[in-house]
C-alpha cells in the first residue's frame, strides 16, 4: 500500500487533538505519515491565559512542548506561507533566513485558528494590547507593573491617572476574565507602592451589549456585573471603542477615558490564509459537511475557528469553542482513517456541556448542563474542570502547586525584561581610565 501523508496546519485545540488521535490510532501502522505544523513549539492552554497576565500562574505552566505530547506524529516548527489545493502542496518556512519547504499532502487539516480584528478603528493596531498568545499575556503583565512603578513616583496627577487606568474592550469571556484578573492583581499589589492608593486605580470594561457574558444567561451576566462593580470595576455597557490616541480611549457616545492601556478582546476574524482558498466559506471560515470535510474539496478538512460546521439540532453552526474543537479533532482523525480504509465516516455530533467564567477573588459564574452556578462553587468548578483538561500530569501538578502557593503568598511583581545585559563595545580614554561608551538598548525575542 502506498504511503499517505496527512498534514495538520495549526497546533491549537483542533489541530493538536487531531494529531493526538492520529498518534494513538496509527501507533502500529507505518503506511501513513502525519506532520503537524505550528509557529510555536508549544501548545498554549488559552483558558488560563488571563491568570498569567495577573500573576496567578507562572507563564511556563500553561504551555506544553509539542514534541513531548506526540510520539509518532512528526512536528514542523514554522509558518505556513501558502496553500495550493489544486496541486496538493503547502509552502512552509522557518528560521531567521525564512528557509522554505514545499510539502505535498494527500489529506490536509486546516486548524490555523483566528486572528485579532481591529475593524480599522483608528489607533488600535498601533497602540492596543491583545490577549490571544502567551506573549500577549506577558506583555500585559509587564505593562501593568511598569505603569505602577512609574505612577508611584509620578508627581503630575493627570499622568498618574492615565497610568492607573486600564480599559478592556469586549464583554465576552476573554474580556471579563481579563478585567477581573488584572483588577484583582492591581489591588493586591497596591500595598507595595506607598504613594498609590486603591482609589486611584481604575479598571474599565467596555461592552456593546446591555449585559456582559452574552454567552451565558442574562441572570448570570447581571450577577457578574454586580460582583465586578463591587470590586471597583467600571462597566460601560451599550458602548463601543471608536478610536484610541494620545488623549485616551474614545467611545462612540463621545466620552473619552484617559488611559495609556487598552486591551482589545472585542473582535476576531478567520485566518487570512483562508481567504485565498477556493473553498466555500461562511464569514471567512471554510464550510464543511458533518464529517468535517470541505464541501467543495475532497480530502481537505477544517477544524476549530477555521471551520463552519452545521449543527442539525439547532439549524446553525457549532460555536468555535475549545470544548468543540477537542471533539472535532478526535472525530476528524477517525474520519480521515476511515477514508483511507474505505469505510464509512461518522458525522460530528456534540452539544455544549457548559460554559464557565472566573471573576477573581474566588468567585465565578457557570452554566453546566443547563444549570446555573455562581460564587465560590462556580469558581471551584472553573478551576477543577480546566485543570482536568490541561495536558500532561506534570503541568497539572505545577498549576495545582501555583494555585496552592497563591493562597499563602502575595502575587509576584517581577517584570520579564527581554533586553540584553549591558556590554562593553567601545571604550573612551579619559585620564588613562577606560570608560565604557553609553550602551544601546537592544531587544531580543524571548523564546518561551
Amino acid at each position: 500500500m502506498t504511503s499517505k501523508r496527512i498534514i495538520i496546519l495549526g497546533g491549537g485545540f483542533g489541530g493538536l487533538y487531531t494529531a493526538f488521535e492520529l498518534d494513538r490510532l496509527l501507533r502500529r501502522r507505518d503506511d501513513v505519515e502525519v506532520i503537524l505544523v505550528n509557529s510555536d513549539n508549544f501548545f498554549l492552554f488559552t483558558p488560563m491565559l488571563h491568570e498569567v497576565a495577573a500573576s496567578d500562574l507562572d507563564m511556563t505552566v500553561i504551555v506544553n512542548p509539542i514534541r513531548k505530547l506526540l510520539r509518532r506524529v512528526k512536528f514542523f516548527c514554522g509558518d505556513v506561507e501558502s496553500i495550493d489545493l489544486e496541486n496538493r502542496r503547502v509552502t512552509l518556512w522557518h528560521g531567521d533566513d525564512r528557509h522554505h519547504h514545499e510539502v505535498e499532502f494527500d489529506h490536509l487539516v486546516i486548524g490555523l485558528g483566528s486572528v485579532t480584528n481591529f475593524y480599522d478603528l483608528p489607533g488600535l493596531e498601533e497602540r492596543a494590547l491583545t490577549m490571544k498568545s502567551l506573549g500577549d499575556a506577558i506583555r500585559l503583565r509587564n505593562r501593568i507593573i511598569a505603569n505602577m512603578e512609574e505612577a508611584d513616583f509620578e508627581c503630575c496627577a493627570s499622568v498618574r491617572r492615565r497610568l492607573l487606568t486600564f480599559v478592556i474592550a469586549g464583554g465576552g469571556f476573554a474580556g471579563v476574565e481579563t478585567a477581573a484578573s488584572i483588577n484583582a492583581f492591581i489591588h493586591d499589589a497596591i500595598r507595595f507602592y506607598p504613594n498609590l492608593s486603591h482609589e486611584q486605580v481604575r479598571v474599565v470594561l467596555v461592552h456593546s451589549g446591555q449585559v456582559i457574558l452574552p454567552e451565558l444567561s442574562e441572570k448570570l451576566g447581571r450577577y457578574a456585573m454586580r460582583k465586578l462593580a463591587d470590586r471597583r470595576v467600571d462597566i460601560r455597557t451599550g458602548a463601543r471603542v471608536a478610536r484610541y490616541d494620545e488623549a485616551g480611549v474614545h467611545l462612540n457616545d463621545g466620552t473619552c477615558i484617559e488611559s495609556c492601556t487598552l486591551v482589545w478582546t472585542a473582535g476576531t476574524s478567520a485566518h487570512p490564509l483562508l481567504e485565498a482558498l477556493s473553498c466555500r466559506k461562511d464569514r471567512g471560515r471554510i464550510c464543511v459537511n458533518e464529517t468535517l470535510e470541505a464541501i467543495s474539496q475532497s480530502n481537505i478538512w477544517a477544524v476549530g475557528d477555521c471551520a463552519s460546521i452545521p449543527d442539525p439540532r439547532t439549524g446553525r453552526t457549532h460555536p468555535p469553542t475549545a470544548q468543540h474543537a477537542i471533539r472535532e479533532g478526535r472525530t476528524l482523525a477517525r474520519n480521515i482513517l476511515a477514508r483511507l480504509r474505505g469505510r464509512g465516516m461518522r458525522p460530528f455530533r456534540f452539544r455544549t456541556l457548559g460554559q464557565l467564567a472566573s471573576l477573581g477573588h474566588r468567585t465565578g459564574v457557570a452554566n453546566i448542563m443547563g444549570l446555573n452556578f455562581s460564587g465560590f462553587i462556580a469558581w471551584w468548578m472553573w478551576r477543577t474542570i480546566y485543570l482536568s483538561k490541561l495536558p500532561r500530569l506534570e503541568k497539572k501538578v505545577r498549576v495545582a502547586l501555583d494555585w496552592t502557593l497563591d493562597l499563602f503568598f502575595s502575587k509576584d511583581l517581577v517584570q520579564f525584561n527581554t533586553a540584553l545585559a549591558r556590554h562593553l563595545s567601545t571604550v573612551e580614554k579619559v585620564s588613562g581610565a577606560a570608560i565604557p561608551a553609553a550602551p544601546q538598548a537592544v531587544e531580543i525575542v524571548a523564546a518561551i
